[in-house]
C-alpha cells in the first residue's frame, strides 16, 4: 500500500472503532445490541449446522423435517451453553466483580459491560429457542421446556436491563454446563449408538454434571442468598421475587429431571450386566 492508501485505511479503521465504541458498545445500547447479536449468532450456528449436516453427515438425509430442525437447534443450544457457562464461571468464581468486599457497592447491583453483554446474548438465545419450541410444539419440547425458557427469559432480561441480581443470574446460568452432554446423548441416539461405550460414558457424565451444576450449585446459591438477604431486600420487589422464586421453580424441575436421569442410567447399566 502507498502512504495515501495507508492513511485512508487507517481513517476507515478509526471510524469503525469509534462506531463500535460509541454506538454498538455504548452502555445504554449494550442490552439491545447484545440481544440482537445473540439472535444473529443463533441463526448463524443454525445455518452452519444445516450446511454441515446436509453435506458431511449421511444420516442427516434420513431425518424427518422435525429431526433436522432439532439437529440444528441442539447445535445452537450447545454453542450457547459453552459460551454462557464459560462467562458465568469466570464472573462468579474468577472475576473480582462479585467478590465480597464491605467497602464496595451492594453485591446485588454489581454489573459490568461484559456481564450485561453476556446476559443479552443469552436473552437473544432464549428468544430464538423459545420461538422454535413454540413453532414446532410439542416436537422440540413440551410445556416444561416452555416454562423453563419463559422463566429464564424473564429473569435474565430483568437482570440485564436493571443490573440487579446479576450474580445469582450467572449462578443459575452455570447450570447450562449440562446442555452439551444432553445434546450429545440425542446425537448418539439418532446415530444408533445407544449400546456403545460412548453412550454409557455420556450418561455418567450427565449424572455427575447435573448433580454438581443443577443440584449442589443451586444449594450453594440459596445459601449465598441467605447470607446476603439484607442486600437482596434492597432490590426492587420484582427483582426479589425473581431471585427467590425462579431458582426454586427451576430447582424443582431439576430434581424431577434428575430423577429421570438416575432412572435412565440405572436402566442402561442393568442392560450391560
Amino acid at each position: 500500500m502507498t502512504s495515501d492508501e495507508n492513511m485512508t485505511f487507517k481513517s476507515y479503521q478509526d471510524r469503525a472503532n469509534l462506531f463500535v465504541k460509541e454506538y454498538l458498545l455504548a452502555d445504554s445500547l449494550i442490552p439491545y445490541t447484545s440481544v440482537i447479536s445473540g439472535m444473529l449468532a443463533c441463526k448463524m450456528v443454525f445455518d452452519l449446522t444445516q450446511f454441515l449436516g446436509s453435506n458431511y453427515f449421511k444420516i442427516h438425509s434420513n431425518f424427518s423435517k422435525v429431526q433436522r430442525i432439532e439437529w440444528n437447534n441442539r447445535a445452537v443450544s450447545t454453542t450457547h451453553a459453552i459460551f454462557i457457562t464459560t462467562i458465568s464461571l469466570y464472573l462468579v468464581f474468577c472475576s473480582s466483580l462479585f467478590r465480597d468486599n464491605p467497602s464496595s457497592e451492594l453485591i446485588t447491583v454489581r454489573r459490568s459491560t461484559l456481564s450485561t453483554f453476556a446476559l443479552g446474548v443469552s436473552v437473544g438465545y432464549f428468544i430464538s429457542d423459545l420461538g422454535s419450541i413454540l413453532w414446532f410444539f410439542p416436537s422440540l419440547g413440551g410445556y416444561e421446556y416452555v416454562i423453563h425458557h419463559l422463566l429464564s427469559l424473564v429473569a435474565v432480561a430483568y437482570s440485564m436491563f436493571s443490573g440487579e441480581g446479576q450474580l445469582y443470574t450467572f449462578m443459575v446460568l452455570i447450570s447450562e454446563t449440562t446442555t452439551p452432554g444432553i445434546n450429545l446423548r440425542w446425537y448418539l441416539d439418532v446415530a444408533g449408538m445407544k449400546k456403545s461405550k460412548a453412550y454409557l460414558i455420556n450418561g455418567v457424565v450427565i449424572f455427575i454434571s447435573w448433580l454438581v451444576a443443577r443440584i449442589l450449585l443451586f444449594i450453594y446459591m440459596f445459601y449465598h442468598v441467605y447470607l446476603h438477604f439484607d442486600q437482596v431486600e434492597q432490590m426492587h420487589p420484582f427483582g426479589q421475587i425473581l431471585v427467590v422464586a425462579v431458582p426454586v421453580v427451576l430447582s424443582v424441575m431439576n430434581l424431577v429431571w434428575f430423577a429421570k436421569i438416575i432412572k435412565g442410567l440405572r436402566k442402561t447399566l442393568a442392560k450391560r450386566q
